[in-house]
C-alpha cells in the first residue's frame, strides 16, 4: 500500500509482478544456495534490520575478497534506476543481480557459471521446482539465471518505506529545526524528492586528504594532481540512513555527523548539528525494519508440491502443510 502521493514504480519491460514470484524472490533472497560454497546470501549483506545494508564499511566475499564499496540499503529501490554506487548502466533490479552473483571483480557469491548449475543446485531443494513452475508458469519451471534474478527483483520491490515520523508528519520540534536546515545548508539539492536522492552522480572530493586541509571536501576542486575521471558517486537515499552506517561509498565514515562533516563540511559553518541529527533519525522507517513478511521466510514451501514436480529427496521433510497461493 503506498501513500497517496507516491505513485507505483515503473517496471522494466516485459517484467511483472505476482505473489509466487514474491515469494520465490523472498526465499532466494535468504537462501546461501546462491553462493558458491553455500556461506553467503542476498541477505548477509542486506539485513532487515539495518535498513538491508550490513553495519560493515565493505563486506568480504567467498574467497576473502574485501568488497571496495560499502553495501548500500535497498528502501524503495524499485523507484531508482541507477543502482550502484557509480555510472555501471545497471538500471535495473534484475541486471544488478548478476553482479553480486557471478560478478569477478571484485568475487562476491562466486557463482560464475552457467544455468544447469544453478539448477542443478536449486533442484536439491524440492520446493524451488514448485515455486519456479508456479512463478513462471510458461517456462514450465525453467531454473535459470535470468528467472533467479527476475524472481529477486520482484521480492525487492516489495521492500517500501514510508512509514518514518517524517513520513507520518510526526517530527520533534529538534528534528523540525533539522529539516529548515538540512533545505537551507543545500543538503536538498542533491538529496532530493521522496527517497532524499536526485539519483545522480556527482564529484563529492574524495580524493582529497581531509588530513592536510582539515574539513575534507564538499564541492572543492579537484586536488592538485589528481588525474581524470574524478571520483564520482551517486546520491545514496536518506532512508533509514540512521542504522546503515558506517557511511557513505567507501564505509570509512564511523557516525552520521563524520560522514555530514567529510562531504558537506562548507556548508555547515552555521548548522546546528543535533538538530540536523535528529532530522535524518526521524527517516527512520521502524515497521520497515521490522516487517515479518521481509524478513526470512518460513521454512515450509509456500506452494503445495505436485507429483513429480520437486518430489522430496530421500531423508528431507517438507516441514508443516504448506499453504496455497
Amino acid at each position: 500500500t503506498l501513500p497517496a502521493h507516491v505513485a507505483p514504480p515503473a517496471l522494466p519491460a516485459g517484467a511483472n509482478m505476482n505473489a509466487a514470484k514474491v515469494a520465490l524472490g523472498r526465499r532466494l533472497f535468504y537462501d546461501r544456495v546462491l553462493s558458491r560454497d553455500g556461506t553467503m546470501a542476498c541477505a548477509d549483506c542486506h539485513v532487515q534490520a539495518r535498513g538491508f545494508a550490513d553495519g560493515l564499511p565493505v563486506h568480504v566475499g567467498v574467497t576473502g575478497e574485501a568488497g571496495v564499496r560499502n553495501v548500500p540499503g535497498l528502501a524503495n529501490v524499485a523507484w531508482r534506476s541507477g543502482l550502484t554506487w557509480t555510472e555501471a548502466g545497471l538500471s535495473t533490479l534484475e541486471a544488478q543481480a548478476m553482479v553480486p552473483m557471478t560478478g569477478t571483480r571484485p568475487v562476491e557469491m562466486g557463482m560464475a557459471g552457467d544455468d544447469k548449475d544453478m539448477a542443478r543446485r536449486l533442484d536439491a531443494d524440492p520446493c524451488y521446482p514448485a515455486l519456479f513452475a508456479r512463478a513462471f508458469p510458461g517456462d514450465r519451471g525453467a531454473m535459470r539465471y535470468d528467472r533467479v534474478t527476475a524472481a529477486l527483483a520482484a521480492f525487492q520491490r516489495t521492500l517500501i518505506s514510508f512509514g518514518s515520523a517524517y513520513d507520518r508528519n510526526a517530527l520533534s520540534p529538534l528534528a523540525r529545526k533539522g529539516a529548515a536546515q538540512f533545505a537551507a545548508s543545500g543538503c536538498a539539492a542533491c538529496h532530493s524528492g521522496a527517497d532524499f536522492t536526485d539519483g545522480q552522480v556527482h564529484y563529492v572530493g574524495t580524493a582529497a586528504p581531509s588530513e592536510a586541509d582539515g574539513s575534507a571536501y564538499g564541492g572543492k576542486p579537484l586536488p592538485p594532481g589528481f588525474e581524470p575521471p574524478p571520483e564520482r558517486f551517486r546520491t545514496p537515499s536518506l532512508r533509514n540512513v540512521a542504522v546503515t552506517g558506517p557511511w557513505l561509498h567507501d564505509g570509512q565514515s564511523p557516525s552520521m555527523e563524520a560522514a555530514i562533516r567529510r562531504h558537506a563540511a562548507q556548508q555547515l559553518a552555521d548548522v546546528e548539528m543535533p538538530a540536523l541529527l535528529a532530522f535524518l533519525e526521524s527517516l527512520t522507517d521502524h515497521d520497515f525494519l521490522t516487517n515479518a513478511a521481509l524478513g526470512a521466510p518460513p521454512k515450509q514451501c509456500p506452494v503445495r508440491i505436485s507429483a513429480g514436480i520437486g518430489r522430496p529427496k530421500k531423508g528431507r521433510s517438507l516441514g508443516d502443510r504448506p499453504e496455497s497461493f
